[in-house]
Formats: structure tokens, C-alpha cells, sequence
């Protein structure tokens, strides 16, 4: 039974890593701080070190480097943090495994350490570089072809548009502005049955009231001044397909009448033609705004509404998709390191931190734009503070409206937000928070927060 060294300060997350191996039949022994931890290493042998590399007042790549290949180390990361895992690799470590993952990567990260061929030091010198170059490389692709994103959020909304995509209903997609209501938009068409057909797009917040008809329906030659050509409307393109009405909230009144009459009677007209056509079309909408309560104001029909509404999905912000950021962080890098012929392989602490603190009024967009940015200036391994826009670095106050809470209600918000954040880990957290481990400790046990 192969025996394994655990090195985590997170003690909960440590028991369920311990429990999860125990159960797959590997000897674990758990060690909460890198001095335990190197005390267990010179009293036992263990065919295997698993370790977190942000240990209190402990450098985890210290103990890579001290093992210096004679016992094989996977170093775990809460941050995505690839230069820091380069420098492990080049160190000595096997491999990385960036938090969270599931029960099956560590398993198979385990299985190749175990089962890896031990080489001598001579042969390791030469090869480390290009190793742990390989091995961020298989990283990197996995992260730009698959996101893996494990908000509980997200969870959701993915069961959500799993549940619908392959039904014909119409999808009301809400969310702010940068949420990604389109690409959830385009997902649902990618799951149903209408995938192999087209997919439309429409901004309706671009369109001048007067051309909408034309848009929709499109027109022919000579039917008004400016229609030079025959045109084909949304309507007609998406046919057997998906039309997505973006900012269907923008629409004049009008506009919205003519919208209503194609959906319920599945025919349209061209401007200028008597001859109705048939349209065999799914109607996915979105809208940064409360549309129910542009009903109540009067100035959205009602019963477009609820044609628009058979089925409704909220997109969180991007502030509480806690989890997801480090994933769409590394996505982004590896998107424009492609993009822009860079080599940037990660994010400095102090760039997380602030990530961390920020509360993305931009949402998605924001950070996609902010990174392009940022690896464009990097001229360094690594993405530092220097390159990142004024806004992060001194963040407006978020407007936050507290109605009856208590300052202990809101402390313990502001605590639970951070452990969210962090993955649960709560050094990290305290960092967060600008208090101290203890201090952070102390208000969990106050609090009686069942974490």
C-alpha cells in the first residue's frame, strides 16, 4: 500500500483529500504546516509527497527543492498559479495540480508520480526545463479547449440550460451587462435539436426603430428609399434554426407589435411583397434590464413578455461566480498569449489578490479586456501590477445597498464571500480580508459559522 505525505493547513479540505485516498487504498499521513511536515519526512518513508506551496510561514518550494527528486512531489495551487508551478517543476516536483479538481485528476496526477521511471540527477538537470515546459503546455491546452467551471452559480445555470437546450421553448436570458448572455445563448442552440441550422444574432439595441421591420423581415429592392437590393430579414436567415434578439428590451412599441404577430403567426412578409413565408424558428432573448418591470410602466407588451419568457436563466455576475475566476483568468491568458505570439505562463500574487478584491463591474468582459491588455504590456513571465488599469489598482467603493443588515450580518457575509473566494482556504482568506489568520479564527468560532 503505497504510503503518501499530505502537507495542507486547510484542515477540512486536508480530511477530505485523506478520506478520498484512504478509500482508494493509499496509506495517507496529513501534516497541517511544512515543519510537521519535513519532521514526518525524516521519521517515515512515503513513496509520495502530495503538498500546498502557500503553507504559513513555510516556502513549499524549499521543501521541492530539499527532496530534490529522491521522493516525487505533486504541489497543489488554489490559484492557478503556473509560474510558480514552473518553478517546482524545475525544482524537482513531478507535477501540478491547480485547486479545485476533481477526485479523478488527483488520481491519475497520483498514478503517474507512483508509476514515473526514477531518473539520475545528471539525466534530471538537463531535461527539467523542457519537463516542466511539456507538462504547462498540456495544461494550457486543456484549459483554452474545455473551461471547467465549478461556482456553485455555474453549477446551476449549466443544469439549467442543460434542462432546456433541448426543448423548442423560448429562453429569456437576464444578466449584466458582460455576462456572457450571448455565449450561453449560443450554447443552448449547440445543445438542441437545431444545431446543425443557423444561429442569428440581433442587437436590437443597435437598430433604429425605423429599419427593425427590415431587419426582421428584410425587404426588396425599391421597397423604400435606401432598399438598392433584395434582403433577407433575421427571420428568414435563422429559418429551421435559432434567432437571438439581444437587448430585446430596447425595442420601440411598434417594433414589439410586428415581433409579436411573426412569433404567433410563424409567417412573415418582406417589406415591399405580398407573399407571406413560413418560419420554423427558436426565439433565445436577452436582457440586461427588469423587463417585468417595463411591463408594469407600460412601455413592454405584456404578451410578448410572455412569449419571450416560456422559460427564464439568470447569469451571475461575475463577483459571485466565486471559483470561476482563476479558471477564466488562465483561459484568457492562454487566449491572447496565442492572439499576440506572447510566452506570459501566469498572474503574480499580488495580481491575484487584486482580481480577488475587485468587484468586476464589467463582468466577463471586463476581465477578457483588462488581460488582453495586460499581456500585451508584459514584457516578463508573469503578469505584475504595473501593467493592470488605474481601476483595479484603486477600486471605486462598490455600491452595495445593506437594507436591515447588522454589521455582524455583514461581517459574516464578508467572511463567508472570502472563503467562497478562496476555495476555502482560509490563509488565503485572511489575506483577503486584510486580517490575520488568528483574527479569522476567531470570528468563525464567533460567528458559529458551520463552514
Amino acid at each position: 500500500m503505497p504510503k503518501i505525505l499530505i502537507i495542507e493547513d486547510d484542515t477540512s479540505f486536508a480530511q477530505m483529500l485523506q478520506k478520498f485516498l484512504t478509500r482508494n487504498d493509499f496509506d495517507v499521513v496529513l501534516s497541517h504546516t511544512g515543519l510537521d511536515g519535513e519532521k514526518q519526512l525524516k521519521e517515515n518513508d512515503f513513496q509520495l509527497v502530495i503538498t500546498d506551496l502557500r503553507l504559513p510561514d513555510y516556502d513549499g518550494l524549499k521543501l521541492v527543492s530539499d527532496l530534490n527528486g529522491k521522493t516525487p512531489v505533486i504541489v497543489m495551487t488554489g490559484y492557478a498559479e503556473v509560474a510558480t508551478a514552473v518553478k517546482a517543476m524545475k525544482m524537482g516536483a513531478y507535477d501540478y495540480i491547480s485547486k479545485p479538481f476533481t477526485p479523478d485528476q488527483m488520481l491519475l496526477v497520483i498514478d503517474g508520480a507512483l508509476n514515473a521511471k526514477p531518473v539520475s540527477q545528471k539525466e534530471e538537470m538537463q531535461p527539467v526545463e523542457d519537463k516542466a515546459a511539456s507538462k504547462i503546455a498540456v495544461h494550457n491546452r486543456s484549459n483554452s479547449n474545455e473551461l471547467v467551471l465549478t461556482s456553485e452559480a455555474t453549477q446551476k445555470l449549466e443544469e439549467y440550460i442543460t434542462l432546456v437546450s433541448p426543448t423548442d421553448m423560448s429562453v429569456l436570458i437576464i444578466g449584466e451587462s458582460g455576462t456572457g448572455k450571448e455565449v450561453t445563448a449560443k450554447q443552448i442552440h449547440h445543445r438542441s435539436i437545431r444545431a446543425e441550422k443557423a444561429f442569428i444574432a440581433l442587437d436590437c439595441g443597435a437598430i433604429p426603430k425605423e429599419l427593425a421591420a427590415s431587419e426582421f423581415f428584410g425587404h426588396i429592392k425599391g421597397s423604400f428609399t435606401g432598399a438598392i437590393a433584395d434582403k433577407v430579414g433575421s427571420f428568414e436567415a435563422a429559418n429551421g434554426g435559432t434567432l437571438f434578439l439581444d437587448e430585446v428590451g430596447n425595442l420601440s412599441y411598434e417594433n414589439q407589435m410586428q415581433l409579436l404577430r411573426a412569433l404567433q403567426e410563424r409567417k412573415i412578409k418582406r417589406i415591399g411583397s405580398n407573399t407571406e413565408i413560413n418560419v420554423d424558428v427558436r426565439i433565445l432573448s436577452a436582457t440586461n434590464e427588469d423587463l417585468k418591470v417595463a411591463v408594469e410602466k407600460g412601455v413592454f407588451r405584456e404578451d410578448l413578455y410572455h412569449r419571450l419568457n416560456e422559460f427564464s436563466l439568470q447569469i451571475p455576475s461575475l463577483k459571485n461566480r466565486h471559483g470561476d475566476l482563476q479558471v477564466l483568468a488562465t483561459h484568457f491568458l492562454n487566449k491572447f498569449n496565442e492572439k499576440l505570439g506572447k510566452q506570459v505562463v501566469g498572474f503574480s500574487d499580488e495580481v491575484w489578490d487584486l482580481f480577488n478584491a475587485y468587484h468586476w463591474p464589467g463582468n466577463i468582459r471586463e476581465l477578457q479586456n483588462i488581460i488582453q491588455r495586460a499581456v500585451l504590456l508584459t514584457t516578463t513571465d508573469v503578469i505584475e501590477q504595473k501593467v493592470l488599469p488605474s481601476e483595479l489598482l484603486s477600486p471605486a467603493e462598490n455600491p452595495t445597498d445593506f437594507g436591515n443588515l447588522s454589521k455582524a450580518d455583514f461581517e459574516k457575509e464578508q467572511i463567508v464571500n472570502a472563503l467562497k473566494r478562496t476555495n476555502y482556504n482560509k490563509s488565503k482568506a485572511a489575506k483577503l480580508l486584510q486580517v490575520t489568520r488568528k483574527t479569522l479564527y476567531n470570528r468563525i468560532n464567533y460567528y458559529d459559522l458551520d463552514l
